[in-house]
């Protein structure tokens, strides 16, 4: 495995990094047994945007006694509200949903604290102007989190958070059912009832 250094971090990590979503459809042997292999293989990034419970808890358990080796992307926003996904930046529902994400990966603190999904121009200005952000800072400031990152599908968004200075990294996906829509769409639009 080859390494790199991710962004202003000072990490070095995997080229490759385990992207967990869906370990949700597993149980957690074959989280365990995943997370094992990739382990092996060199892997040592691991990203947990899903607030579903038994994904986070199954992941926690199978990093257990090995914490130290893997580097943590852990959203902030992404909740589990009445059984299912909400992306928000409400912070009482950030804070709740990021110490059960603590909690939940057995771990006192996240490496990589991710502003989560930010693909419009209204998802920046919300985050960055309002408590939401103040909220991220926070968490850095009391070691909950060591770097802030965030991630998006959108080019030009990226571009803007490299350039505010606040975001040490980025995770852009290279995702053909987010990534082929023109960036000015918003993806929930197409699932509104």
């Amino acid at each position: 495995m080859q390494y790199r250094r991710l962004g202003k971090t000072n990490l070095m990590v995997s080229e490759i990094g385990f992207g967990a979503e869906w370990m949700e459809r597993h149980n957690y042997e074959e989280c365990k047994a995943a997370i094992d292999r990739a382990e092996e293989l060199g892997i040592n990034i691991l990203d947990c945007w899903m607030s579903e419970p038994n994904v986070r808890t199954n992941i926690g358990k199978a990093l257990a006694g090995k914490r130290e080796r893997w580097f943590i992307q852990g959203h902030i926003g992404s909740t589990w509200q009445d059984g299912q996904y909400v992306r928000t930046r409400d912070v009482d529902k950030c804070r709740e949903a990021f110490e059960d994400l603590l909690a939940r990966l057995q771990t006192d603190y996240i490496d990589l604290g991710m502003i989560h999904f930010i693909d419009q121009e209204s998802d920046w200005e919300e985050a960055i102007n309002g408590p939401y952000i103040q909220y991220v800072k926070e968490l850095k400031e009391m070691g909950k989190i060591r770097h802030i990152g965030m991630s998006t599908h959108n080019p030009a968004m990226a571009k803007r958070a490299v350039e505010s200075g606040l975001v040490e990294m980025m995770l852009f996906s290279i995702n053909p059912a987010f990534d082929l829509l023109p960036p000015t769409d918003n993806i929930d639009n197409y699932f509104a009832e």
